[in-house]
């Protein structure tokens, strides 16, 4: 579980290397992971996780960690990504109701 985003739970693909004589042997693909520090508006505090770089041109796209978590359903995100998403809506609703 160490190569695994956090955010969208992307993990290693298998596939094959083909040589010249066509000979087969398994690979993996690994996916571009990189440790970043997000900071979250919500909670107040920074958040750092292994995220590929499509998460992370993703959360980009979506004006930061907050709104990407808000906006994505909750069986599309990592475990650590989905506790991540309740304490924000937590701490959002009790914002909202004061």
């Amino acid at each position: 579980m160490a190569r695994m985003c956090e955010l969208t739970g992307k993990k290693p693909l298998v596939g094959m290397n083909v040589s010249h004589s066509h000979i087969r042997t398994k690979r993996r693909y690994l996916p571009n992971l990189q440790n970043v520090s997000f900071w979250s508006d919500v909670l107040g505090r920074s958040v750092t996780l292994k995220v590929s770089t499509a998460a992370l041109r993703t959360v980009d796209h979506n004006d930061g960690l907050d709104n990407f978590l808000l906006t994505t359903p909750a069986t599309k995100l990592a475990p650590k990504a989905a506790k991540l998403k309740k304490q924000i809506e937590a701490k959002h609703a009790d914002t909202a109701a004061a």
